[in-house]
C-alpha cells in the first residue's frame, strides 16, 4: 500500500476525504464513553457526542438558489486528477468521481460487511479457495449494452497485465494462473472460468479474507476498455479516462476542470433510474460551508465541532448527520532512528502525552481517544486492549529503564546524546492544539520536542526521506480492519512505518486474513492488538466524528464509513 493511499494528514481533511472516509454506528460510540446529544454542554472531558440524525427544523428556509435547481443535486468535491477509469487513478478525488458511475460486484454496508452489488450472490467453497459469483439478472452498462461474466474476466485479466501500474495488487487474490499470465507467456488466466453470462468461477490457491473484495470490485466493459487491448500495452486506455462507461446509478456527461463533473440518471441501472435526474460534483474553489449556506451545494461535510453543529442547526433547512469515522488518527515514529528502537521509549512517548486533553479541547466532544488501529465502527474493535491513559510517572520510569536519565536543563540524556526529537505536522487544524500541550507534556518527562509545520506535500516528502522523528497523519477510510494494520508488516512498502516490525508481528497480521470466518478474524485481531501494545508502531490519537448537512429539499442522503455517499445516490429524490 502506498503512503498517499494510506494516509491523510491530520488537519488537512478535504471535503472528498469526508465524503469517502468516514462512517458511524450508534452502538460503537457507546463502548466505553458517556454519550450526549449534540448541542448539550460538555462538562466532562470524556463526554462524546452521540451519533445522530437530526431532521431540519425549517425545510422551507432552503435558499432560492437550491430550490430553482429542481431535481439536480450538487455536492462539493476538491478538484480530481481527471482519471475516471477504476483501478487507474492515483487521486482519491477521482475515486469519488468514479463511485457515481461504477458499482462494485460486492458492496459494503455501514457495518463494513459484504453485501450484494452487481453480483446478487456469491459462494465460497468449503476449502475457501473457489469463488462463484452470480450476476443480477438483466444487468446493463449505462450505454444500454449487457454486462456479463465476460466483462469480469476481462477486468481481472487487465489487472494482471504486466503493464498495469495502478494501486490494486490483484496478485494478493492468488488466482490460479494469475502470475503465469502476468510474468509469463500464458494467454489467459487458468483459474478464471466463465460458466455462463451471469456466472463466473474463480479458483485461488490461498485462503485470504482479502480475496472477496479484491475479486468483487468495479467491472470494466470488455468491448470498450478492451477494444485494442494487447498484453503488455495499456497506453490506449489514456484516451478513455475522461470518457467513462459504467453501470452505476448515474452516467457521465461532462467534466469542466475547475468547475464541475456533471452526470445524468442512468435509466439502465438495475435499481431503476434515480428520481433525482441530475447529479453534479462542484469543484469550484471556495468555502464549502458558505456554498451550503447559500444553496450552491445540497450536501456538505464540515469539520466536526460544536461551532459547525450550531451553524448547521441555525440554518434551519439542514438535515444533520453525525457519525463516527472509520479512519483513525495517529502520530508515527521514525523506527529507523536509534531512539525509537526500544519499545519502552515508544511506550513512554504514548503514556507521556495527554491525548485526552488534546482531543477534547480541539474536537469539543466530536472525537474520542484511540486505543487500537481500528475505529469503533468496526466489528474488529475492542475496548479491552490498549490504553488511552496519561501517566507521566510511568513514562518517566520507562525512560529510566531504557537508559535515558535526566541531564542538564532537565532534558534526558543517553551516551552523551540529549533526548531531542523533531515532530513534523501541517499548519492549522489539530496541530495548533496539540503542539503546546505536547511540548509541555514531554518537557515534564525530560523530552525536548522540536516542531516543524509545513504543507502536506512537503510533509510527505520529508517523511518519505526519513527526516522526521515523529509525524502526524490519519488513515483514509478502512474498508476492512486489515487495511489499518497492513502497513505495520515488514513486507509493506509504506514508508511511514519503515523500520518497524518483527517476524512475530508479521505472523499475527497474516493471521487476521488467514480465514474467512469473522469470529476467527476477530480473535486474531485482538491478539495482534495485544502485541502492538507491547511493541507500539504509532501513538494512536483519535477516532473522529463526521458532521454533514444535507439540504432538506433532497431526501436519501445516508452516508457511511465504507462507501461515503456513494450508496446513497440511487435513493436521492426531491422531498415531497
Amino acid at each position: 500500500m502506498s503512503l498517499k493511499k494510506f494516509i491523510n494528514v491530520v488537519g488537512i481533511i478535504g471535503l472528498s476525504a469526508l465524503l469517502v472516509a468516514c462512517g458511524g454506528d450508534d452502538s460503537a460510540t457507546e463502548t466505553n464513553e458517556q454519550n450526549v446529544a449534540a448541542g448539550q454542554s460538555q462538562s466532562e472531558q470524556k463526554i462524546i457526542v452521540k451519533d445522530a440524525v437530526i431532521p431540519a427544523e425549517n425545510p422551507a428556509a432552503s435558499p432560492e438558489t437550491a430550490i430553482k435547481r429542481g431535481d439536480t443535486v450538487v455536492v462539493g468535491l476538491q478538484e480530481p486528477g481527471g482519471v475516471f477509469t477504476p483501478y487507474f487513478n492515483t487521486s482519491g478525488y477521482d475515486g469519488n468521481v468514479q463511485s457515481v458511475m461504477f458499482e462494485p460486484l460486492v458492496d459494503i454496508n455501514e457495518k463494513g460487511e459484504a453485501v450484494a452489488g452487481l453480483a446478487e450472490k456469491w459462494d465460497i467453497a468449503e476449502d475457501g479457495l473457489v469463488y462463484t459469483f452470480t450476476l443480477r439478472e438483466g444487468l446493463k452498462f449505462d450505454d444500454g449494452t449487457p454486462l456479463t461474466a465476460d466483462d469480469i474476466e476481462f477486468t481481472l485479466t487487465l489487472l494482471h497485465d504486466p503493464a498495469y501500474a495502478g494501486s490494486t495488487d490483484i496478485t494478493e487474490a492468488s488466482i490460479v494462473g494469475g502470475l503465469d499470465y502476468k510474468n509469463g507467456d500464458a494467454t489467459n488466466i487458468s483459474g478464471i472460468k466463465v460458466i455462463d453470462e451471469r456466472t463466473i468461477e474463480i479458483t485461488t490457491d490461498k485462503v485470504s479474507a482479502r480475496t472477496l473484495r479484491l475479486l468483487g470490485g468495479s467491472v470494466l466493459k470488455k468491448d470498450y476498455y478492451g477494444n485494442g487491448y494487447v498484453k503488455g500495452n495499456l497506453d490506449y486506455l489514456t484516451a478513455l479516462h475522461q470518457k467513462p462507461i459504467g453501470a452505476g446509478p448515474y452516467r457521465f456527461v461532462t467534466y469542466l476542470p475547475g468547475q464541475e463533473i456533471r452526470y445524468e440518471a442512468n435509466e439502465h441501472y438495475y435499481g431503476g433510474a434515480p428520481k433525482a435526474k441530475g447529479f453534479i460534483y462542484k469543484t469550484t474553489v471556495g468555502d464549502a460551508q458558505q456554498f451550503f449556506q447559500t444553496g450552491e451545494l445540497d450536501y456538505s461535510a464540515l469539520a466536526a465541532n460544536q461551532d459547525n453543529f450550531e451553524f448547521l442547526q441555525a440554518l434551519g433547512f439542514a438535515d444533520i448527520n453525525i457519525y463516527t469515522s472509520s479512519a483513525y488518527g495517529y502520530m508515527t515514529f521514525n523506527h529507523e532512528k536509534e531512539v525509537f528502537k526500544d519499545p519502552k521509549v515508544r511506550q513512554a512517548f504514548i503514556l507521556g502525552l495527554d491525548r485526552q486533553t488534546i482531543i477534547s479541547t480541539y474536537y469539543q466532544g466530536f472525537a474520542q481517544v484511540a486505543n487500537v488501529p481500528v475505529s469503533p465502527t468496526s466489528w474488529a474493535y475492542t475496548a479491552d486492549v490498549g490504553s488511552t491513559a496519561y501517566d507521566p510517572e510511568k513514562a518517566k520510569a520507562l525512560l529510566e529503564e531504557a537508559g535515558w536519565t535526566l541531564g542538564t536543563g532537565d532534558i534526558r540524556e543517553k551516551d552523551g546524546k540529549k533526548l531531542t526529537v523533531y515532530y513534523f505536522t501541517t499548519a492549522g487544524g489539530l496541530g495548533d492544539t496539540l503542539i503546546p500541550i505536547a511540548k509541555e507534556n514531554y518537557k515534564e518527562i525530560g523530552i525536548d520536542l522540536q516542531v516543524e509545520q509545513m504543507d502536506f506535500n512537503a510533509l510527505l516528502a520529508r517523511v518519505d526521506k526519513g527526516d522526521h522523528d515523529l509525524a502526524s497523519f490519519s488513515t483514509t477510510m478502512l474498508p476492512d480492519p486489515y487495511n489499518g494494520v497492513e502497513g505495520f508488516h515488514t513486507k509493506s512498502t509504506n514508508s511511514t512505518f519503515k523500520g518497524y516490525g518483527t517476524e512475530e508481528i508479521d505472523q499475527l497480521i497474516d493471521a487476521t486474513i488467514a480465514t474467512n470466518d469473522i469470529e476467527g478474524r476477530k480473535a486474531a485481531f485482538h491478539e495482534l492488538y495485544k502485541a502492538l501494545e507491547e511493541n507500539p508502531p504509532v501513538i494512536y490519537m483519535a477516532y473522529t466524528k463526521v458532521l454533514s448537512g444535507a439540504n432538506a429539499r433532497i431526501e436519501g442522503f445516508e452516508p457511511n464509513g465504507y462507501r461515503g455517499i456513494a450508496s446513497s445516490l440511487r435513493n436521492l429524490r426531491l422531498a415531497e
